[in-house]
């Protein structure tokens, strides 16, 4: 498998859960605002690899200290043997929780099924309309990313939808219809975006905090809770 890397310990990237995070290289989407471009990029990459064998004894040995792993990326659900990968974290007593860009749907059907995943976050790139200039691939057929929308809405795992906000990419109107298509929805975070060193390209910037409440308010006519990443 390819795996990038590893953080044993972390608070943040399991909503209430102590939990370990796994890195996968590769991603088929080309988000100009990504902040790991080196695991979405091969000519980027450090060719740094980690055993799934070392993760799985590690995780192992403080099975009864974690909580949980958290699966993210690049886009994890590219690897062929994921579900294998999560069912052995399954078998030590681990809740998973699983980032991805939602055009998998097939696979994500298949591992809510067989209840291999305790947690869904979903990136919501943009409004159905710009969101294959948002993700850097031109005419994008956005049905993957609608079937996932509604797949994890339907079911019964605790999941949360989240949107990087970029000031060139992000007007009120995107919003607004981000609202509507998602109406209905319990959990949807914005997240500001920020110029970590490894973006996928140059000179973006972050909208304002009053701006990006602005869109909170929006988004809250249609969603349960949303709330703010970042600021």
């Amino acid at each position: 498998m390819n795996i990038a890397g590893f953080n044993k310990t972390t608070l943040l990237d399991y909503p209430h859960h102590l939990a370990a995070t796994i890195f996968f290289r590769g991603c088929d989407f080309r988000c100009p605002f990504c902040h790991n471009s080196s695991l979405v990029l091969p000519e980027r990459a450090d060719n740094t690899s980690v055993s799934d064998e070392d993760i799985l004894s590690y995780l192992k040995k403080r099975s009864s200290i974690l909580e949980g792993v958290c699966i993210t990326g690049g886009e994890p659900s590219l690897q062929a043997e994921l579900p294998v990968f999560i069912e052995k974290i399954k078998q030590l007593g681990l809740k998973v929780k699983l980032d991805t860009n939602g055009n998998h749907p097939e696979l994500l059907q298949f591992l809510i099924k067989n209840q291999l995943i305790d947690y869904i976050a979903m990136d919501i790139k943009n409004s159905l309309s710009k969101y294959g200039s948002t993700i850097g691939i031109p005419g994008f057929d956005t049905g993957k990313i609608e079937k996932s929308v509604k797949l994890i809405r339907s079911g019964s795992i605790p999941y949360e939808f989240r949107t990087t906000i970029v000031k060139e990419l992000h007007t009120k109107q995107d919003i607004q219809e981000i609202g509507i298509w998602l109406s209905g929805s319990s959990l949807y975070y914005l997240q500001s975006f920020e110029d970590s060193g490894d973006i996928l390209c140059p000179n973006l910037s972050a909208h304002t905090k009053d701006t990006i409440s602005q869109f909170q308010k929006i988004l809250s006519q249609y969603i349960t809770q949303v709330a703010i990443r970042g600021l």
